[in-house]
């Protein structure tokens, strides 16, 4: 194989498995279990010293990268797809938007509203309305664009695996008639159907348990 993907059933790994598929690429999967903890072993930390996924090994290159952007980047860079010199800042701010602002928020709507044992509705409330907030970013710059910078790019896959598990969060995205429109458009793509599948997911209950161990822990 070409490359050995370490990842999980998660929006930052999903990411990188659609851009796999996208460029029709063989990879390895190397599951990890994040509930056991795997990401913080000895071994793993060597090839991302942050411990945690996705990280991706070029075997061709013998290069391990980490960092969900930063593994777009590198492989949209390799291969001259879904990044285009000309849109190069527009494309590069979106990505960082969603890295910076949608994956952490929505992160901490996820702790908050679904895996606290305790429900502190402060919390809750103040996570979501930012999601909404920043998803209604997103509605209007797709208003005049098919796509988040105008053609389909590296933005668009690292944001796709977050907005599309919205309801896990409990964000409101009623009248976001621009976001639901591109949503649909991810949602159609065989790239995007076969990355999310990437490694295969748990049950719900399970997943639920494995991050309040990791919250706890």
């Amino acid at each position: 194989m070409s490359f050995d993907l370490y990842t999980s059933a998660t929006p930052n790994g999903y990411k990188v498995s659609i851009m796999l598929e996208e460029l029709k690429l063989k990879y390895k999967v190397h599951k990890i279990d994040l509930g056991k903890q795997t990401q913080k072993e000895e071994w793993f930390l060597k090839l991302n010293p942050n411990g945690r996924i996705p990280v991706l090994k070029d075997n061709e290159n013998n290069k391990v990268i980490f960092e969900s952007g930063a593994i777009l980047y590198y492989l949209a860079i390799k291969y001259n797809k879904f990044f285009f010199e000309e849109k190069r800042t527009e494309i590069m701010q979106w990505l960082m938007f969603q890295m910076s602002a949608i994956g952490p928020m929505q992160g901490q709507a996820n702790v908050f509203f679904r895996y606290m044992d305790e429900k502190i509705p402060v919390a809750i409330s103040r996570y979501q309305n930012e999601c909404r907030r920043l998803y209604e970013v997103l509605d209007k710059q797709l208003q005049d664009n098919k796509w988040i910078c105008g053609e389909y790019s590296i933005a668009d896959i690292a944001t796709w695996p977050w907005i599309k598990i919205y309801f896990w969060a409990g964000i409101d995205i009623s009248n976001l008639d621009n976001l639901s429109r591109w949503m649909d458009q991810m949602e159609r793509r065989k790239a995007c159907k076969a990355g999310i599948l990437v490694p295969k997911r748990e049950s719900s209950k399970k997943v639920v348990k494995n991050v309040k161990n990791i919250l706890q822990t």
